[in-house]
């Protein structure tokens, strides 16, 4: 079981790490891919283009969150088994 301060600081890594990914993950690949600047309006082609936008996040979150998750297990089980 992880105590609060290490549950704090996988948070931190998790929310700093996607934070990270997502701006270059905006410049560098979803911009560019999609020839994409923000715009206004409600027309299918807006609505697509931010459902695929949304999708490529969620997805790059979902590894995030794992990667971060197995680290911090492994980290903890390890410790845990050293300690005790």
């Amino acid at each position: 079981m992880q105590s609060k301060q290490q549950s704090i600081v996988e948070q931190v890594c998790n929310v700093g790490s996607g934070f990270i990914l997502a701006f270059f993950l905006w410049r560098f690949l979803i911009t560019p891919q999609l020839h994409y600047f923000a715009t206004m309006g409600y027309s299918y082609e807006n609505i697509l283009v931010n459902l695929a936008i949304t999708t490529q996040f969620t997805v790059v979150s979902l590894i995030r969150g794992y990667v971060w998750r197995r680290y911090f297990n492994k980290f903890v089980v390890r410790r845990y088994k050293k300690n005790g």
